[in-house]
């Protein structure tokens, strides 16, 4: 990942280049940055257009923001020149002097004065001059030809960002070294093979010994991003529900490796592409699951999915989808907001742990064990507290797979019957949490292919949709499907193509 000497010591000048290989690796830079930072620091950003400066500082900024529960837009200060921020703790000015022509000009802008009260973040800090702090810390963005990835060099002299770097963690420490946990872990002399991967940053290796024993090295590099944290809180958390996950045979959160217990390749996808008579087993045998899942106590410290944050996730259909299919962009906010107003009214009971990605690419089938132990659970890091409804839609409605409509009432019928539910009142929460699932799932995917560069998943698209107008259908949404018929255009396949053709070219908002 990088080429970095050691940390100088404070009496000389600091200097250290780091290889970023992606845009998400100088975006969680900047995350872990922003915490150590305080009044009165000041980051000169240099480097040619297009080569992650606002992406770097953007980062920054919301990682700031969101640590006071804000989650507000960052724009580039291109044209404003200046955009601030104020924080409990601090002012941030964010600067962009590229179609400034002398320092005289930056001085009237008040950054001198800023220089000595706020957090300060300067793109194109040649224009300063001599106005610039000699405490400053200079990082220089330089792009990989060909490639997403750059270099950071970081220069400065004050002793205190000598402090600040020793900190991090991805400049002082060895290289990532997979080969050396799996020894360490006592699986060295295991054969190592590629599996298939998700739409995350995750990597995933089988690794089989000789005697025939098997297990999965999960690669959760946090340079881009990753955190096995959250993994291995819900893994505890359902197996202590007694409940098939992996268990953890060896672990280093710093680097981000797991070893697990190999469940098997045994989706339901494949499985059911195989056999499609076993669907109602697999499908009674997971919604058993969800009964005994929320019938069990919350873990603590599970993060709300509650009514705003699900309105929010809806509104990326209109932030990635509707630009990406039109080229035009419109103002989310109050499509976010009737979202969460539905939420209140249509799925107001206590929340359950829901675990957002339970679907037929996630589930296991395990008929070996007994009872809810035959389903193998995976993918679910993002488990959040929710409505209970939510990962019955998930897996009823899949984005990646036909699921029959006899199916479907089926195991909505099931699960009504297990949890003592008037169905008719739960088909309108059902139908809710349906619509907010396939708006965010639309923009979702529209984003993986626009800015991950990853286009396959547009191809699931229309799938979606079809699933969004059935849940609309519902009189209970008869307002929200007005709104979406009035703002998001079907998927056509010259919309579809127009997705395409922007693979990775458009940075997160």
């Amino acid at each position: 990942m990088m080429d970095a000497p050691p940390l100088a010591t404070t009496a000389d000048p600091l200097r250290l280049t780091l290889r970023l290989p992606d845009a998400e690796a100088t975006a969680a830079l900047a995350r872990r940055l922003a915490p150590r930072l305080r009044a009165r620091d000041v980051l000169l950003l240099q480097g040619p257009i297009g080569a992650g400066k606002t992406h770097f500082a953007r980062s920054l900024i919301q990682s700031l923001l969101a640590a006071e529960g804000r989650t507000e837009d960052v724009p580039s200060p291109t044209f404003t020149l200046v955009q601030t921020y104020a924080t409990e703790a601090l002012e941030i000015w964010h600067a962009d002097l590229y179609r400034l022509t002398s320092p005289a000009e930056a001085e009237e802008l008040g950054l001198e004065e800023a220089f000595t009260e706020a957090l300060c973040l300067i793109e194109w800090p040649d224009r300063l001059g001599g106005l610039a702090p000699a405490n400053a810390l200079t990082l220089t963005l330089a792009p990989e030809p060909g490639g997403d990835g750059r270099h950071l060099t970081l220069t400065a002299t004050d002793p205190r960002w000598h402090a600040i770097l020793a900190m991090e963690p991805s400049m002082t420490e060895a290289p990532r070294d997979a080969a050396a946990f799996i020894a360490t872990a006592g699986w060295g002399d295991a054969a190592r093979s590629r599996l298939a991967g998700d739409a995350s940053n995750r990597k995933y290796d089988r690794l089989i010994r000789d005697n025939g024993s098997r297990a999965v090295l999960m690669d959760a590099d946090p340079a881009k991003g990753e955190d096995v944290a959250p993994f291995l809180s819900i893994d505890r958390a359902l197996l202590l529900r007694g409940l098939t996950a992996p268990d953890v045979l060896a672990e280093d959160r710093a680097q981000g490796f797991l070893l697990l217990e190999d469940l098997g390749d045994d989706l339901f996808a494949r499985v059911l592409a195989r056999d499609p008579s076993q669907e109602s087993t697999l499908y009674a045998a997971a919604t058993d699951v969800l009964t005994h899942l929320h019938g069990a106590p919350l873990p603590s410290g599970l993060r709300a999915y509650d009514a705003a944050l699900m309105g929010k996730m809806a509104a990326l259909a209109l932030d990635w989808y509707l630009p990406g299919v039109t080229g035009t962009r419109t103002d989310s906010a109050g499509f976010a907001d009737q979202v969460a107003a539905l939420k209140d009214t249509l799925a107001p009971g206590d929340p359950v742990m829901a675990l957002r990605d339970y679907h037929a690419e996630n589930l296991l089938w395990l008929p070996g064990r007994a009872g809810i132990a035959r389903v193998g659970l995976l993918d679910f890091q993002d488990a959040m507290a929710g409505p209970r409804a939510y990962d019955l839609v998930s897996m009823l409605q899949d984005a990646r797979r036909d699921v029959p409509d006899a199916i479907e009432a089926e195991m909505v019928a099931r699960y009504c019957a297990q949890n003592r539910l008037d169905q008719s009142r739960f088909s309108a929460e059902y139908a809710f949490c349906g619509a907010q699932r396939n708006l965010r799932i639309l923009g979702v995917f529209a984003r993986l292919s626009m800015h991950y560069g990853k286009p396959h998943y547009v191809d699931l698209i229309p799938r979606v949709w079809g699933l969004l107008q059935r849940d609309l259908a519902h009189p209970a949404l008869a307002d929200l499907q007005a709104a979406v018929a009035a703002t998001l255009p079907a998927p056509d396949a010259a919309g579809l193509q127009r997705i395409k053709e922007q693979a990775g070219c458009h940075p997160l908002r």
